[in-house]
């Protein structure tokens, strides 16, 4: 019974870890990903128009749904005997997959800024990142663009 019980904390603290690790990197106008250094970006000039406070939902990489799945089994597993066991364990599955996929969901999400800028050359374009950086109607900022990516900086 001991070894049970210390098989489902092992189980429990790798998948605690692997909820851990399902947060989304932060997508502000100052981080950059590896293989965006060392390249080149057009920069273009303008003038904030508008700005709006949006949420950035990352994408559910289904990590939290199956690691509390996989928690949640293991401790209903431990209720009962027999087939009263083996309800109890697809009754936490069930239970922990759900914790599970709102806990990774709360863990990705980000506080977000569309910021709509006019362009020097009188064309508008609106930026969605996260909220690193406290931007007003009428700064005067700098966009830059590459490698499919594009962010906004005083």
């Amino acid at each position: 019974m001991l070894q049970v019980k210390s098989l489902g904390l092992a189980v429990a603290a790798v998948a605690l870890l692997g909820v851990a690790g399902c947060a989304a990197p932060p997508r502000g106008g100052a981080d950059y990903r590896g293989y965006e250094t060392r390249t080149e970006q057009s920069v273009r000039f303008g003038v904030v128009e508008s700005i709006r406070n949006v949420r950035i939902n990352a994408t559910d990489t289904g990590v939290g749904t199956t690691s509390g799945a996989v928690l949640g089994g293991i401790a209903g597993s431990t209720v009962g005997h027999g087939r009263g066991s083996v309800a109890g364990a697809v009754a936490g599955a069930v239970i922990g997959g759900i914790i599970g996929s709102a806990v990774e969901k709360d863990a990705n999400f980000r506080d977000g800024v569309e910021i709509t800028v006019m362009l020097d050359g009188g064309k508008y374009i609106a930026v969605v990142q996260e909220a690193d950086e406290t931007f007003r109607v009428g700064d005067r900022v700098r966009i830059l663009s590459g490698r499919g990516a594009t962010r906004v900086s005083h």
